[in-house]
């Protein structure tokens, strides 16, 4: 067994109305990936916000190379060697690759900052990933997947000891995440410590050694990887088995009512020539590689983006969508991929976030809000979809990433829309809060509604659609019943264009 780098014991930490850690114990040891694991609010990025200098503990030590330290902000933890690559991105999309990698600690020519040199050692970061990403491209023209890879070339530009990476692979495509794996095990061989937060459980087994599982706040153990099943680490951080089935046959009646009809779509280079419908009480998965289309389809059929051509009819009538406003007028809601710059105001409550889309429905003729009515509904939506939070008053940026999702669930909930786009419903998501969201998606597809759900989870496509669309290089490639469908089919299609 190699040397511990850093201990962390008793660590405790409290907010109002939140006991977020409760002593919880967590070591790493040279030249080992230890996983971190439990359910959203289970405490795990608030565990590594305390080690990074984001929060101060309340109580317990933390030694790093012998030392017992205690930082007082990310830089100072960066300075020291410990590095962390956000679930959420940090990045600021005005600025440009480089610029954003280099951030605070700029090369300067003079007085002036050196661009060219923070290009070329940017430039030098991704060969090393092995990505093709310009230095010089402004961060907010980058897709959600580009951008995370840009906040791990930007962990790794810095000299660390120990790596954490939270959630690393969510917005990752097959290829990026072996390219990432790839990176992982050199500096696991250069003696680096690496604590990984993952859902996924394939990833924690392929690369993790140790898996550490946490549940409310507590340390529930520690398990060497290869000795332990993926039942036995579910079991740890749910306290309840999960079963995951995939779906064998269409749930919805051949003569189901078609709710949407999207004709010859069109919107940029992403979105050609795209037709589908959608069934009343119907999940519709779109799968592909991410670049596929599939969010941009998304996005031009809400009004989000301008689409160049196509007709769209809600219920056999044809709407004319030009901004999100129109589709939520027509009955549509759409719950975007990246909730942090699309989802949710993260300065804003929980009851503010979740009667966004309906606030109409909440202020009386003389232009004043009903609180008292916006505060019913959402407490009535909380205890609905489980979210953890300690009231509806708290501000959504202090929620974990999971209820941060439930929040934007609750939005289109209360507008009632009848048909809801679920981009990446479960992205970053625990097993326990996908078995949540998907006994939800599956309780309002009974109540009637219908759901168009994009995925890049395999496994998530063949458990919940009733039909699969599949989409590659902007085009619709396949489309398949579930009962005809395989992940040999899919693929095929994902990966090369098929005219339809």
């Amino acid at each position: 067994m190699n040397e511990i780098i850093l201990s962390m014991n008793g660590i405790d930490k409290s907010f109002p109305g939140v006991h977020a850690l409760d002593h919880v114990s967590f070591d790493v040891r040279k030249g080992e990936v230890h996983a971190l694991m439990g359910e959203n609010g289970a405490g795990k990025s608030t565990l590594m916000k305390v080690l990074t200098g984001i929060y101060t503990k309340d109580s317990g030590t933390i030694a790093y190379e012998g030392r017992d330290i205690c930082y007082q902000s990310p830089r100072e933890a960066q300075e020291a060697g410990i590095v962390i690559v956000h679930q959420e991105l940090n990045m600021m999309g005005h600025l440009t690759v480089a610029q954003n990698i280099f951030i605070g600690r700029e090369w300067k020519k003079g007085l002036l900052i050196d661009d060219a040199r923070m290009n070329e050692e940017a430039r030098k970061l991704f060969q090393l990933l092995k990505i093709d990403i310009d230095p010089k491209e402004t961060m907010s023209e980058l897709t959600v997947g580009k951008q995370q890879m840009c906040e791990i070339a930007k962990a790794i530009s810095h000299e660390a000891k120990i790596i954490v990476f939270d959630e690393p692979t969510a917005a990752l495509t097959d290829a990026e995440i072996e390219q990432l794996f790839r990176i992982i095990r050199d500096l696991r061989a250069k003696q680096y410590g690496i604590v990984y937060i993952s859902h996924r459980m394939d990833e924690i087994k392929q690369i993790t050694d140790r898996v550490t599982v946490m549940r409310d706040g507590q340390t529930v153990g520690t398990m060497v990887t290869s000795e332990c099943s993926k039942d036995d680490i579910v079991h740890m951080m749910v306290g309840r088995v999960i079963f995951e089935q995939p779906k064998t046959k269409s749930h919805v009646p051949p003569d189901a009512e078609v709710v949407l009809r999207v004709e010859h779509l069109c919107a940029g280079r992403m979105v050609r020539d795209v037709s589908f419908e959608l069934r009343r009480g119907e999940i519709l998965g779109f799968s592909g590689l991410m670049g596929a289309g599939r969010t941009e389809t998304a996005r031009a059929l809400f009004g989000a983006d301008p689409r160049e051509s196509g007709a769209i009819y809600v219920e056999g009538h044809k709407v004319n969508i030009h901004s999100p406003q129109d589709a939520v007028r027509a009955g549509i809601g759409y719950l975007s991929e990246d909730r942090k710059r699309f989802g949710v105001v993260l300065k804003k409550n929980v009851t503010e976030n979740s009667t966004l889309a309906s606030l109409k429905a909440y202020v009386n003729p003389v232009g004043v809000i009903n609180s008292a009515e916006e505060r019913k509904i959402t407490e009535k939506m909380v205890k609905a979809l489980k979210t953890k939070t300690p009231s509806v008053d708290r501000m959504v940026m202090d929620l974990s990433g999971g209820n941060q999702q439930k929040v934007v669930l609750a939005k289109w909930l209360i507008s009632n829309s009848k048909i809801l786009i679920f981009d990446e419903p479960t992205r970053g998501i625990d097993v326990g809060a996908k078995q949540e969201i998907y006994e939800l998606m599956n309780r309002l597809v009974q109540e009637g509604k219908s759901i168009i759900m994009i995925s890049s989870e395999m496994p998530e496509i063949f458990r919940m659609s009733d039909r699969i669309v599949v989409m590659c290089e902007g085009k619709k490639t396949a489309e398949f019943d579930v009962s005809d469908a395989t992940q040999e089919k899919v693929m095929n299609a994902a990966t090369r264009e098929i005219a339809v």
